[in-house]
This record gives C-alpha cells, sequence and structure tokens, in this order.
C-alpha cells in the first residue's frame, strides 16, 4: 500500500484541531459523544486522514459501548495496522489506518457476530461516503 506521510505541520493544515488530537496524537472522544456512534446510514466508512475506505455500513453494529463498532473491515486486512498498546495500565489492540497510520480506536475480541471482533473506533477519524 502506497504510504501517506505527512510532517505534523502538514497534518495540522489539514486535519481539524479534534482530528489531529485523535489521529495524530492517539486520542479519544468522550464515549457517546461521536457523530458516527448512532450513525446507521448505508455507505462506506473513510480514514479521515487519507480517504483510505475502512468500513462499510453492513459491518457496523450497536455495541452500546459510546463508540462506533464495526465487526470486521474492509479489503485482506490490508487497510487497517494492528499494534499492541500497553498505555494506561491497559493491554490493547490499536488499530491505525495502514495508509496514513492514524489512529483510529482499538479492537476488542468481544464482539456479538460471528467474527467476535469490535473494532472500536473514534468518529473524528472517520468520514462517511453514502451509498
Amino acid at each position: 500500500m502506497e504510504s501517506f506521510k505527512k510532517s505534523n505541520e502538514e497534518w495540522k493544515k489539514i486535519l481539524s484541531p479534534e482530528q489531529y488530537y485523535i489521529l495524530r496524537e492517539k486520542g479519544t472522544e468522550r464515549p457517546f459523544t461521536g457523530k458516527y456512534n448512532m450513525h446507521f446510514e448505508k455507505g462506506i466508512y473513510k480514514c479521515a486522514g487519507c480517504g483510505l475506505e475502512l468500513f462499510s455500513s453492513d459491518m457496523k453494529f450497536e455495541s452500546h459501548c459510546g463508540w462506533p463498532s464495526f465487526d470486521n473491515e474492509l479489503g485482506d486486512g490490508n487497510r487497517i495496522l494492528k499494534k499492541m498498546d500497553y498505555s494506561h495500565g491497559m493491554i490493547r489492540v490499536e488499530i491505525l489506518c495502514a495508509r496514513c497510520e492514524g489512529h483510529l480506536g482499538h479492537l476488542f475480541d468481544d464482539g456479538p457476530t460471528a467474527t467476535g471482533k469490535r473494532y472500536c473506533v473514534n468518529s473524528l477519524s472517520l468520514t462517511f461516503e453514502p451509498e
């Protein structure tokens, strides 16, 4: 996959301060505040940093956790990087956009669907393209 590397100054020109905090500084939104938490329109969710298509609305489900949740990713598993995250005294799997390495959220093995996965994603790290 083609890289989408930019300097911090370039990212600050492209992203809102809130998006920069999430995507580049690994921040998080407060639960139940994100634009896409209770959003169930048909379409494609893309990385807000570089536009890479990450999830379809068919993969989204209501997890009651306060953030948009998906049970899978688009493609053949090469659109989202997974890295161990030991911050805040927890052991989690961080998920990042494979093209721009923007922080999306975390991946958990407690999903209610057949995949057993819950990609817990910050709304500010996404854009949405209706079907």
